[in-house]
């Protein structure tokens, strides 16, 4: 071997192997690291755009209190999100939501036509009961005369239209992380509506700021609405005014505000991770009975009832679950709160 051909071969560059150059290549297609995919831009463009027009129409028409807007938004929100998943998603998401909403709306008609079957109104038992328990005193009359500051007026007014925002976003999110869990607070959601429903129908009752006005009581004021003024957003408040104008108002035995309240509480405290998560599901467990009580729209006595119709929902359902396991499988389906261990609250 001579010298030059010694040196061709030092100099001649080693032949690639086809493993190594396929890697190469699937290696440069790929986008390049940290880089935001097109699925990732496209959903958070649309979900800008949504927020945008969210807080728009509630700059000009208030925060929205009526279950139909409120589920067209959640719905929105839910078919941007499952767009940017495929078909298949948008597919789940039809067969889940439009059986729902159709129960939901069914009872927003039954609710606002329970007060025309005949039945009598309760105008005078709610009240003496409320003053048996306040010892001769009127525990709406009492709050009112003692809670006068406007931070807790707007407190008051934020946690009040809570119960129109926090069944509904909470329905989405379980949607998205545990779709189990979610099926099982829909069948309570609805549970707790059709017993309270059944309950308007048999047992219409004025709340405390109706039997006011028609004299049965000393004169409370309704001032759920009071604290938007407080926050600069009287619009929000009149908006509200209207809209419970247009619903049973004789539906206040239970407090399906305060239900629903329990009901979150109940479900998603075991599911807690963080002590703060925890304080802050029984605060607001606690807070909504007060506001309501304060704010002229039920006695303690609606609120407490609305509380065990919460937590006898969750039994009932939880029995019912049980007689329809069949018997040959020999053991009992988890509870809501076993099936969810795995979905803690982040």
């Amino acid at each position: 071997m001579t010298a030059v051909e010694n040196t061709e071969r030092v100099a001649a560059p080693p032949t690639a192997s086809p493993v190594l150059s396929s890697r190469r290549r699937i290696t440069s297609a790929a986008p390049a690291a940290g880089l935001p995919t097109a699925r990732t831009v496209l959903r958070v463009l649309l979900w800008t755009g949504l927020l945008v027009a969210f807080v728009a129409t509630c700059a000009v028409k208030g925060l929205p209190t009526d279950r139909v807007v409120l589920l067209g938004w959640v719905l929105t929100g839910l078919t941007v999100h499952a767009a940017t998943q495929g078909w298949r998603r948008v597919v789940r998401l039809i067969a889940d939501w439009v059986p729902l909403t159709a129960l939901l709306l069914l009872y927003d008609v039954s609710r606002g036509l329970a007060d025309g079957v005949g039945m009598a109104v309760h105008v005078k038992e709610p009240a003496a009961a409320d003053l048996w328990l306040g010892g001769g005193v009127l525990p709406t009359v009492w709050l009112q005369q003692h809670l006068v500051a406007d931070w807790w007026k707007a407190l008051a007014a934020l946690v009040y239209c809570s119960h129109f925002v926090v069944t509904p976003v909470l329905l989405c999110l379980l949607w998205l992380r545990d779709r189990k869990l979610w099926a099982r607070y829909v069948r309570l959601v609805l549970a707790l509506s059709a017993a309270g429903l059944a309950t308007y129908v048999l047992y219409p009752a004025a709340p405390p700021w109706l039997a006011a006005r028609d004299g049965v009581i000393e004169p409370v004021r309704r001032l759920s609405g009071a604290g938007w003024d407080v926050l600069g957003l009287p619009r929000a408040g009149a908006f509200l005014a209207d809209s419970q104008g247009q619903v049973n108002q004789v539906a206040a035995v239970p407090s399906l505000h305060t239900a629903f309240a329990v009901l979150a509480c109940l479900v998603f405290l075991p599911l807690a991770r963080h002590t703060w998560q925890r304080v802050g599901l029984v605060a607001y467990a606690v807070l909504m009975p007060l506001v309501l009580v304060w704010a002229g729209e039920h006695y303690v006595v609606d609120t407490v009832l609305g509380a065990g119709y919460a937590a006898a929902v969750i039994l009932v359902v939880a029995a019912a679950r049980r007689a329809w396991q069949p018997a040959a499988r020999g053991e009992d389906p988890p509870t809501l709160q076993d099936e969810g261990a795995a979905s803690r609250l982040p």
